[in-house]
């Protein structure tokens, strides 16, 4: 810990404390998770060896955070992350207005090559949600908290807890006990976030496991053995039943969204896992080559942490040409070069 200068604290997690530090060497800033053991004679614990390993195994990509460095600390270890400015749940909850349809766009691209990436690598994440959505300074938004990702196979033969993923953004099979799924999971989450930047608000807020099951089945419908033939495997299926329930309309769940939108939302909350759209498919989908065009990082909001609103961009000045900026914001003014047509 002596290479780093703590700079403050960001936030806590089920497993550390997470700080924001300078590389005093190198002047870098990062993110400091440290990770204390209750009793060094049961070792480290699952969730923190998961993540570790998960981020040490796949190579660098620009949509996963990450793990720079991991080193032993006191009666615990450190891992050091690249530091990011906030995460999508702070982008939602605290803009002054609702996102664009482009700056919609422009998350759901960032999101879903960041989960093809991972679900190309055989690992599901099994904790998306906006919170573990971190966002750069520069609106970059990378799939962060591995401590609940597992490797899976497509046998899928082996048994997974179903205790995993934060409420509103667990898939239905989940609900009800599923010890065997894919990264179909994943998906339904991301339908979950989806629907939450278009309404700006959570789609499934269900305060425990069995009305988490009424918000889905409110809206999806009542499911049936045709509309979803696995449902009679699931462990906790003759458990509890519900009244007859026709589907709601996603029109109406996520009015004023345009039916492109609307179609893809659908292709991911659907009840039979392996019916549900996959990250790759999704990024060829119309949605995203019709208008408006998916927003550059640099048209997103730059978050704030503590509840302030997302500031606005400052243009940069039309003789300053940068990559993060648009085409038309980074060329020069044709009428400025008018007093100079006889330089050329």
């Amino acid at each position: 810990m002596e290479q780093y200068s703590i700079l403050g604290r960001i936030g806590e997690g089920a497993h550390g404390i997470v700080f924001k530090a300078k590389h005093i060497e190198t002047g870098e800033t990062v993110a400091l998770k440290k990770v204390a053991l209750r009793r060094l004679e049961d070792g480290i614990p699952n969730q923190a060896l998961r993540e570790i390993k998960a981020l040490q195994e796949i190579e660098d990509n620009q949509y996963v955070v990450k793990l720079k460095d991991v080193f032993p600390h006191g009666t615990g270890f450190v891992l050091v992350f690249d530091f990011m400015l906030s995460d999508l749940s702070e982008v939602i909850r605290n803009s002054r207005r609702p996102l664009t349809p482009a700056q919609v766009k422009g998350y759901m691209m960032m999101l879903l090559k960041g989960v093809a990436f991972l679900h190309h690598n055989n690992i599901m994440h099994r904790d998306l949600k906006p919170a573990n959505l971190l966002i750069s300074s520069s609106g970059h938004l990378k799939i962060a908290d591995f401590g609940l990702a597992r490797l899976f196979s497509e046998r899928g033969e082996r048994l997974y807890s179903h205790q995993v993923a934060t409420r509103w953004y667990r898939a239905p099979e989940l609900l009800y006990g599923a010890r065997k799924y894919d990264e179909g999971v994943d998906l339904w989450a991301v339908g979950c976030i989806f629907g939450e930047l278009l309404n700006s608000s959570p789609l499934f807020p269900g305060e425990n496991d069995i009305e988490q099951l009424c918000c889905v089945l409110r809206v999806l419908g009542t499911p049936t053995q045709e509309s979803w033939p696995e449902i009679v495997e699931l462990p906790d299926y003759n458990k509890i039943t519900f009244k007859e329930n026709p589907a709601i309309p996603l029109e109406e769940i996520v009015p004023d969204t345009s039916p492109q939108a609307v179609d893809l939302l659908y292709k991911f909350l659907v009840y039979p896992s392996k019916q549900r759209c996959s990250a790759r498919q999704a990024l060829l989908h119309p949605y995203f080559f019709s208008s408006p065009l998916p927003a550059h990082h640099s048209e997103l909001p730059i978050p704030q942490r503590g509840g302030r609103p997302p500031r606005q961009r400052l243009q940069a000045p039309p003789t300053d040409f940068s990559v993060d900026l648009p085409l038309q914001n980074s060329v020069v003014d044709p009428s400025l070069l008018q007093g100079h047509a006889s330089c050329f």
